[in-house]
């Protein structure tokens, strides 16, 4: 789709007239079908999702990927957006978060199938053996404790201790105040140390 400057007419819609659209009126506009609309949602998003995603895969071909395939999801979702429940801003964020965790899952469950493929072709030890069974039982019950966190205490942690991020970097991935995701995290991790049975 060819990138114009169309969206920057005055509109009824506007707070003033002349002004250029607010994202959320563009969005509303592309929810009717409006390509011009989609292009200028697209210049005042597109990097920011890029930066979003590319801070969750780390990988520039893949992001640039996925970046692609939210602003797709953006055009085919944008109905959808409703301004009571946040910024249009926050709302195409989220998504782009959303699909950049999904594809780092999908590549994790990928790489899980092909080791179960190699160990299961292999014969190991018996020391081998019951080394893996430990670390299974050991991840299986990190895993059942991560699932007794609430979504955004376990975002929090997985996304600053997995992936390697920032407070501040998780604050702006799940666009929640820093303060907020300070004390989720501090939360999170009593309750894991709690349910791990360890003493940190």
């Amino acid at each position: 789709m060819a990138r114009g400057r169309g969206w920057l007419r005055p509109v009824e819609d506007d707070a003033e007239a002349g002004a250029a659209p607010t994202l959320e009126v563009l969005l509303q506009r592309v929810a009717r079908g409006d390509q011009d609309a989609f292009e200028g949602v697209y210049d005042l998003v597109a990097g920011q999702v890029l930066g979003v995603v590319r801070r969750v895969l780390r990988d520039p071909a893949q992001s640039e990927e996925v970046a692609q395939e939210v602003l797709v999801e953006v055009w085919r979702l944008a109905s959808r957006f409703d301004p009571g429940r946040g910024t249009a801003q926050s709302w195409v964020l989220t998504m782009a978060h959303r699909r950049a965790v999904d594809r780092v899952r999908s590549a994790q469950a990928a790489s899980d199938r092909e080791e179960r493929v190699a160990v299961r072709d292999q014969q190991p030890a018996y020391d081998e053996v019951a080394e893996q069974v430990e670390a299974r039982l050991e991840a299986e019950q990190v895993r059942r404790c991560l699932g007794s966190l609430t979504d955004l205490q376990r975002e929090s942690v997985t996304l600053a201790y997995y992936r390697g991020c920032t407070y501040r970097e998780v604050s702006d991935l799940l666009a929640v105040p820093l303060g907020t995701v300070k004390t989720r995290m501090r939360d999170g991790l009593i309750r894991l140390r709690d349910c791990l049975g360890v003493a940190w």
